[in-house]
């Protein structure tokens, strides 16, 4: 649920932090309401603006932590954002008796102020009642953490400012959140905020001397933010000049002149946080029925009735998420809502002020337009089913497959007809608002495209989606500078990436295939070397250390092949390890071999694999590429087997022709053993 009343009493009834940065700005109350961005303590529902505008909050709150998303994600910072993350970190607070609020309230008294340290909670004096009785001293108590993991850390993706949130690839950048078993309500809110500072700061403003040192002196005077030295100024010199962090400074650019330009700077907003919320929703236990170790996908539509301008800063319809990769024997949960409040005159399809939406699989193009896939290399999904390109639904019929979906599934997508209680349905009019097909085992292989017939507005909006199910387990997860580790769902494959290891953020794509990697034919690198020679092809980067084709070992399969995408993305590495299992026996010989982005077959050196036991595999890896553990019988014991076979033989063969020249000896043999001659 969102904040509470008592929450927001509290809030602002708190003294605020007065070691805060609030530049030249007047803050008009002395609580926790009043901060650099809303100096005015303007209310918003029961949200503490200070809690808002701050992380992390020294003071306890009911936010658990999910992830931060940074551009800026080193070991220091994140290892900052976990430690002190109210998920395992208690907070620290000055406790009130409760009838004390019980009685100021009821009588319209003031509240005396909180404080926010220890000393002061513990020498208020809370005074007594109208009855003389004296009110129990304030306690400086700790709340516990909520015990739960800290949460993730990682590197944002780039995006444009004031662009919706999409990314370089033209899709909305997103964040996979796992859903956890430690919080099952009906009553859960979903907080996004997201802070802007500039290169103003330094760092960031991820440092502790921003701080109320650097506050103006008074409201007609400029914040001591240094503006001056980034610009090689004295401080007499920038404040001649303008260069000063206040509200709009006129500042001469060109030296020598009294040429001024003005700056629309709002030190109220340089260095802020936005925030979006959710309306409330529920996390539900999970079935009994679903089986162990598969994932669940929930699959929503997003946006507004509307074009571009009527719905912004929102979006139009689209899918949520557009792009989905499962593997067979997973489940996905389709589940939309939608709204009959909408701005009467909006532009969309259907009665005005209305937005629905279904799901129906588009028509395949095998002519003109490239086959359209969304994983790497396609190897366990190239069944595809309809294409982006086309604007008409398929015929439906009785051979029809979408996902192993039964035909009523499908149809019940397309129709949403088990809210349907007559009236106009081309356009899904008189349709419910809300969609759940439930929960559903996805059994068949493919990519599958699909849209929706009713918001797919040529002009303006392309409601479609994809969902591509393959058949091998996979992985996917972004790791940047902090490091991180990324494992697949049955445990066969763990690759470990140490902090400053990678440059930017990488979405790493792990899958795990059967078969047995083997050199390449003649004819392939012949192929290869043509492809490349025309620059059709990179040249081919590999480490020195690596044995190549012809002196590469060979043997059989002792583990399934683990892809590691990008297949091109290079690493060091004594800072990358890849661990695979595997299952050899105690006479084998064991080792590693790879594919490269090029397709070149070689081992690596022993002087890579840190260790082989216990079925488990670990080894450095300087890049993308396909691994696989092979196996081939120890030469030793081999030859032992040969020799003892051979001394055996000619035991047997001395021992027959010594009986056939010595038949006495051999009657001996026989009596003593007892057999009759």
């Amino acid at each position: 649920m969102h904040e509470n009343y008592a929450y927001y009493r509290n809030c602002k009834n708190r003294e605020r932090n007065k070691g805060l940065f609030t530049a030249d700005q007047n803050l008009n109350r002395n609580d926790a309401r009043s901060t650099r961005q809303n100096p005015n303590g303007q209310r918003r529902g029961y949200e503490c603006p200070e809690e808002r505008d701050y992380y992390p909050y020294w003071g306890p709150t009911p936010w658990m932590d999910i992830a931060i998303l940074t551009n800026n994600a080193t070991v220091e910072r994140c290892e900052y954002y976990k430690n002190n993350s109210e998920n395992v970190l208690g907070r620290f607070y000055c406790k009130y008796p409760d009838d004390y609020f019980i009685y100021k309230e009821a009588t319209n008294r003031g509240i005396a102020d909180i404080p926010i340290t220890k000393e002061e909670c513990e020498n208020q004096n809370l005074g007594s009642d109208a009855a003389g009785v004296a009110f129990a001293k304030p306690e400086w108590v700790q709340a516990d953490p909520f015990g739960i993991p800290p949460p993730e850390c990682v590197e944002a993706d780039w995006s444009r400012d004031n662009h919706n949130g999409n990314g370089l690839d033209g899709f909305p950048n997103q964040y996979n959140w796992t859903l956890p078993d430690h919080t099952i309500s009906d009553n859960c809110v979903l907080r996004l905020r997201y802070n802007i500072t500039t290169g103003e700061f330094a760092e960031g403003g991820f440092k502790s001397s921003i701080n109320a040192a650097l506050n103006a002196e008074n409201q007609n005077s400029e914040s001591k933010l240094d503006v001056a030295s980034q610009f090689g100024l004295t401080a007499e010199e920038a404040d001649a000049r303008g260069y000063v962090f206040e509200n709009n400074p006129d500042v001469k650019v060109f030296e020598g002149t009294n040429v001024e330009v003005q700056l629309a700077i709002n030190t109220a907003q340089y260095g802020r946080t936005f925030q979006d919320r959710s309306h409330v929703f529920a996390i539900r236990p999970k079935p009994d029925d679903v089986v162990e170790g598969q994932s669940i996908f929930n699959m929503n539509v997003r946006g507004k009735r509307g074009n571009i301008v009527q719905t912004y800063p929102a979006v139009e319809y689209d899918f949520a998420p557009n792009r989905v990769q499962m593997k067979t024997g997973d489940y996905i949960h389709i589940q939309w809502t939608g709204s009959d409040t909408n701005p009467g005159n909006n532009d969309g399809q259907g009665r005005q002020g209305t937005d629905r939406s279904n799901m129906i699989l588009i028509r395949n193009i095998t002519e003109g337009y490239h086959k359209e896939g969304a994983l790497p290399e396609q190897t366990s999904a190239n069944n595809q089913q309809g294409h982006w390109a086309s604007n008409y639904p398929v015929v439906i019929t009785d051979e029809t497959s979408f996902m192993g979906l039964s035909k009523s599934d499908i149809i019940a997508a397309a129709l949403i007809e088990q809210t349907q209680f007559g009236g106009d349905m081309e356009e899904l009019d008189d349709a419910g608002t809300y969609y759940n097909m439930g929960l559903r085992r996805i059994t068949t292989p493919g990519v599958y495209n699909y849209m929706c017939t009713r918001n797919n507005n040529f002009s303006n909006r392309s409601q479609k989606g994809r969902i591509v199910i393959t058949t091998a387990p996979f992985v996917q997860k972004k790791i940047g500078q902090a490091g991180g580790e990324v494992e697949l769902p049955n445990g066969d494959a763990t690759l470990k990436i140490d902090p400053d290891a990678l440059s930017e953020a990488v979405l790493f794509y792990i899958e795990e295939n059967k078969g047995t990697l083997e050199k390449s034919t003649e004819e392939q690198k012949t192929e290869r070397r043509k492809r490349q020679a025309t620059g059709e092809a990179a040249p081919e980067e590999i480490d020195d250390d690596l044995a190549t084709e012809d002196d590469a070992d060979t043997g059989s399969s002792a583990s399934e092949i683990i892809s590691v995408f990008p297949l091109e993305l290079r690493m060091n590495r004594t800072k990358a390890r890849l661990r695979i299992k595997y299952t050899a026996d105690t006479a084998d010989t064991t080792f590693v071999a790879m594919v490269t982005d090029q397709g070149t077959y070689a081992s690596l050196p022993s002087s890579r694999v840190m260790s082989m036991e216990a079925g488990n595999a670990n080894f450095q890896i300087s890049g993308g590429g396909k691994y696989q553990v092979l196996k081939y019988p120890y030469v030793p014991v081999i030859i032992a087997f040969c020799i003892l076979a051979i001394v055996l033989v000619a035991l047997v063969v001395g021992l027959a022709i010594f009986f056939h020249k010595n038949p006495s000896a051999r009657y001996r043999v026989m009596r003593m053993m007892g057999r009759d001659v």
